[in-house]
């Protein structure tokens, strides 16, 4: 078989609406999605789709001058392309993991394709063929345009809860905090629990808590059906701090997004982290979050499939690699029921029985709608990019970690 190489490299930035801003504990998505379309061709002919984020902000540039390192490179090399992009020493100057990750993503497109096989069975074949998800509740200011979506009280998130669960068939749910004091945060994720009995439940402040306010918060949840605390505070020594007074499983994509820090979890006596949540952007690719996934399994870790914020490409990424690790334990995340639209043919993925079923064509199993991908890019040329770590109600606000200047709930 002739060898397949990187003839070409486009990059589209995108902008698509959400149904209203979704808060966090570092500012908010406004919203709207900004995501980097990557499209990788080939000199036979293929072409393959990447996708990355980015905060708000466009990464095209950074894309396409990747093509002067991987211009002529095979796309089947997969291990020299991981060097030829983020060799570790260089990545000191210049950290490119997230780039390699969308441009594994095209490389594996291009390799189905050429091949005649899904992503999935590549990477050696699924294990199941849906991926189960959680609904995923954020704290929201109400739709510029509508004036709708607002969600600030526990009512408010109680009735969303139940209209997600409704629509798409979720039984396990997911709760973004660190936005709000941390008593109404718990007061709302109490109320979630006694309105959805028997549903699975998780919690992430992005690390906004101190260590006092995560021990208070962990106790006063500790008898509800907990899958885990994600990141209720920063830094591996205050999750394993923590974990000496509350009783639920930690978990983090923040501070176990690496081999490295991988392996100090599992050498740390006690362990910091007991789930680790694998993002096929934050880990540089589909493939290194299969290794970790298995030495995860090989010492007693959970782990998940996480959510940075997806279009339909990112997605079947997270279908693929949720289909052929064994031992994923949980309902894996995804913000996409936010989003109004995608760019991918035959329009947004659809939830049955609150799970997405994994993409049987070949290569990813997704394709450009051109006409999607043309209307969102003259959209984000309007609009422009966004502050990711900055919240537009609050102008003046920046997070501290941990912090303690927590967001005041609406008078109206």
């Amino acid at each position: 078989m002739s060898a397949t190489r990187i003839a070409h490299i486009r990059a589209t930035p995108v902008t698509v609406p959400l149904e209203a801003p979704i808060l966090h504990s570092n500012g908010a998505h406004w919203g709207r999605f900004v995501r980097t379309i990557v499209e990788v061709e080939t000199s036979d002919g293929y072409v393959g789709l990447g996708e990355m984020g980015g905060g708000g902000e466009a990464a095209s540039a950074a894309i396409v001058g990747l093509i002067s390192y991987l211009k002529g490179h095979d796309v089947f090399a997969l291990e020299s392309l991981r060097f030829a992009i983020c060799n570790p020493t260089a990545s000191l100057y210049n950290n490119r993991t997230q780039l390699h990750a969308a441009i594994e993503f095209a490389c594996l497109d291009i390799m189905g394709q050429k091949l005649g096989v899904s992503v999935s069975e590549l990477l050696g074949g699924r294990v199941r063929d849906a991926v189960s998800f959680a609904s995923y509740l954020f704290y929201r200011l109400p739709n510029e345009r509508t004036q709708q979506g607002e969600i600030a009280t526990a009512e408010q998130l109680v009735a969303e809860a139940k209209r997600l669960k409704s629509a798409h068939g979720f039984t396990s749910h997911k709760l973004k905090g660190g936005v709000y004091a941390p008593s109404h945060e718990l007061a709302c994720y109490q109320a979630i629990a006694a309105a959805l009995p028997g549903d699975r439940l998780r919690f992430d402040p992005n690390a906004a808590f101190s260590l006092a306010d995560a021990i208070t918060f962990g106790k006063g949840i500790e008898s509800l059906n907990n899958d885990y605390f994600e990141d209720p505070v920063f830094g591996m020594p205050q999750l394993s701090r923590l974990r000496e007074f509350v009783r639920i499983p930690t978990a983090t994509n923040t501070v176990v997004v690496n081999f490295e820090q991988l392996a100090m979890n599992v050498l740390a006596n006690p362990r910091a982290v007991d789930v680790v949540l694998l993002d096929t952007t934050f880990w540089g690719g589909i493939r290194p979050c299969i290794k970790a996934a298995a030495i995860c399994d090989t010492f007693g870790l959970g782990v998940a499939v996480h959510s940075s914020g997806e279009l339909g490409i990112q997605l079947a990424t997270m279908l693929h690699l949720g289909a052929v690790v064994p031992n994923v334990g949980y309902a894996a995340d995804a913000h996409y029921h936010h989003l109004v639209d995608d760019i991918i043919v035959g329009g947004k993925m659809r939830y049955e029985n609150g799970a997405i079923k994994v993409p049987t064509g070949h290569g990813l199993g997704v394709a450009l709608n051109r006409e999607k991908l043309r209307q969102y890019h003259e959209l984000f040329k309007e609009l422009g990019g966004y502050a990711y770590d900055r919240d537009p109600s609050r102008p003046d606000w920046y997070p501290l970690v941990p912090n303690d200047r927590w967001k005041a709930l609406p008078t109206n």
